[in-house]
């Protein structure tokens, strides 16, 4: 292609992704479906080619780049607190639906056996961290957009893993002790090299002052994390969005006010830019899908169905595993409310113990979540003391108390703490009937199912049968379930009694008022950048024990990031 025309290209896009920013909300339609009704309807003019996007420009430049960004905006307080249910639908869904899939793929069409059609079946099963923009701007409770953001950064992995096995599978190369291998490098290796790289470019980072120079260096971070762990044949996706929650941790408290804003804005318009080309390439692409399909021996009504077929079994299945696993999870949430009591026992015991200076003495029956294991029973009694000490000072795994001192006081006490807060955001945020609805409906697929098709074999069975399936679903996915999700959390929560309750988000930004209030009162007289200083020093200590939404937080620090650079310009520093 001629530069010029691919100038030309360039600018379309940008004016593109632009006007759908601009037209989207004063239609009510999300910018991402009007970018790919509007690929759709570019692809179909005759004066336009065939649009073939390769696939590793979409695994390997595109999607790295866009899951660093989402995980860095990710709170990791709300990723912490929902892992049980992320890495559930991250993993367990991804396999059950590929697997489901698959039986339904090899006894609708002939010539697709198990294999090829698991294979299918992981393309499908993926929900897309990009199409989650979607769901932000359709009045969805935050702490659902947690999970699906936390679950579409992670499914990747699983899928992909899970599509080379079904390959070799159909090739005739599989094991199952093999493949759980695979899968555990895959992740173990990106988790290792994210987190290196992670550590490492906040540490550069920080030692640069020129926050322009700062930007440019994170710009590269999802590609010195995923090319290497490529490499190793690991994921390089898991390995850009590991990079990502990393920065996101250690950033908020390392990096200069002004380097984290130039990183927000600079990053908000490259993300809008990738989803604005993922989005916009899938619809142009379709008519040549469309067009290979209808050369081949089933025709496009056959594939159509079968498209909308498979769409409609993953939700089922979808909403078989997210709706016991949300009763699981308030089932839990009731558990520990039981456990409270006991929690404030030994919150309690550890404020006396810090007070006083003298050891803490932790029963059994003080026991709770803290400390995590509980002690076997002995075998036989044994002669302890009354600080459960054996004769000599030693203390038994199986006797019913433990005595404490020092860090492990301190320790606990933080736990404890942490413990309480997390208990208190569950139950003022409670995930019931409705929220599993949106988590439900809001699982689309995007570009993750497209590229990954069109990795196929070129000898897979009926592969054009096969990558328009994929096409079909994605953007039957994407444009049904996206124009619909907005107005399905409207009806939902339409009603005042159905809305968030206005006295819990009071309680959340007191509670991170009070800290704001401690901190600026243990440093009064002290310039006020200071104090600005000390009251970000101290909402990030204490963030894992506020029961609030990351929002608030994020908030909050984002405040706090302002008001600091304004004073230090009022001061004449150099920032």
């Amino acid at each position: 292609m001629p530069v010029l025309e691919m100038l030309v290209w360039g600018v379309a896009l940008f004016a593109l992704v632009a006007a759908a920013g601009v037209l989207g909300p004063r239609i009510g339609v999300a910018d991402p479906l009007l970018l790919v009704m509007a690929g759709l309807l570019i692809g179909v003019l005759p004066m336009v080619p065939d649009v073939v996007v390769q696939p590793d420009l979409v695994l390997e430049v595109l999607l790295p780049p866009l899951l660093y960004a989402a995980a860095v905006s990710l709170p990791p307080m709300g990723l912490r607190r929902e892992f049980t249910a992320i890495s559930g639908l991250s993993v367990a869904l991804v396999v059950g639906t590929a697997l489901v899939l698959g039986l339904v793929f090899a006894w609708l069409i002939p010539g697709v056996g198990f294999a090829w059609g698991a294979a299918l079946g992981a393309i499908i099963s993926p929900t897309d961290a990009a199409a989650t923009a979607i769901v932000k701007k359709a009045g969805v409770p935050q702490r659902a957009i947690v999970i699906l953001e936390g679950e579409a950064l992670l499914n990747d992995a699983t899928a992909l893993v899970l599509l080379r096995t079904a390959v070799a599978a159909a090739l005739g190369t599989f094991s199952l002790g093999a493949a759980i291998g695979t899968f555990a490098y895959a992740v173990v290796v990106a988790i290792v090299i994210g987190g290196v790289v992670g550590v490492v470019t906040v540490w550069l980072r920080a030692r640069i002052e020129e926050p322009a120079l700062a930007t440019i260096v994170s710009f590269t971070v999802p590609f010195v994390a995923s090319v290497p762990a490529e490499a190793l044949h690991a994921s390089g996706l898991v390995a850009a969005v590991v990079a990502g929650l990393v920065t996101s941790l250690r950033g908020a408290g390392r990096l200069p006010p002004l380097h984290r804003l130039s990183d927000r804005q600079n990053w908000a318009s490259v993300q809008r830019v990738l989803e604005g080309l993922v989005f916009l390439t899938m619809g142009l692409q379709l008519p040549s899908v469309i067009g290979d399909v209808a050369a081949g021996d089933f025709g496009v009504r056959f594939a159509l169905a079968v498209s909308l077929l498979a769409l409609a079994i993953a939700l089922g299945v979808r909403a078989a595993y997210v709706l016991p696993l949300l009763w699981r999870l308030q089932y839990r949430v009731r558990r520990d409310q039981q456990r409270a009591a006991k929690l404030d026992r030994i919150r309690d015991k550890v404020e006396v113990a810090k007070e006083s200076g003298e050891p803490l003495i932790l029963t059994r029956h003080d026991r709770a979540d803290p400390p995590r294991r509980r002690p076997r029973r002995s075998a036989a009694p044994t002669q302890v003391d009354g600080a459960g000490q054996r004769p000599g000072g030693r203390e038994h795994p199986g006797e019913r108390s433990r005595r404490l001192v020092g860090k492990e006081i301190a320790l606990l006490g933080r736990r404890v703490r942490r413990a309480m807060a997390d208990l208190d955001y569950f139950v003022r945020q409670p995930l019931g009937r409705r929220e599993g609805l949106v988590v439900v409906w809001a699982g689309m697929r995007g570009a993750v199912t497209v590229a990954t098709a069109q990795t196929l074999p070129v000898d897979t069975p009926h592969r054009p049968l096969l990558v328009f399936i994929a096409f079909a679903v994605a953007t039957i996915s994407l444009l049904g379930q996206g124009l619909t999700v907005g107005p399905l959390a409207s009806r939902l929560y339409r009603d005042p009694q159905a809305e968030p309750d206005r006295e819990d988000q009071a309680a959340e930004r007191n509670e991170v008022a009070q800290v704001l209030r401690a901190a600026a009162d243990a440093h009064a007289g002290e310039p006020a950048v200071d104090i600005v200083i000390a009251q970000r020093a101290a909402l990030l200590r204490a963030r894992s024990e506020l029961a609030v939404d990351g929002d608030v937080l994020d908030t909050a620090l984002r405040r706090l990031d302002a008001a600091q650079i304004e004073w230090e310009v009022r001061r004449g520093k150099s920032v």
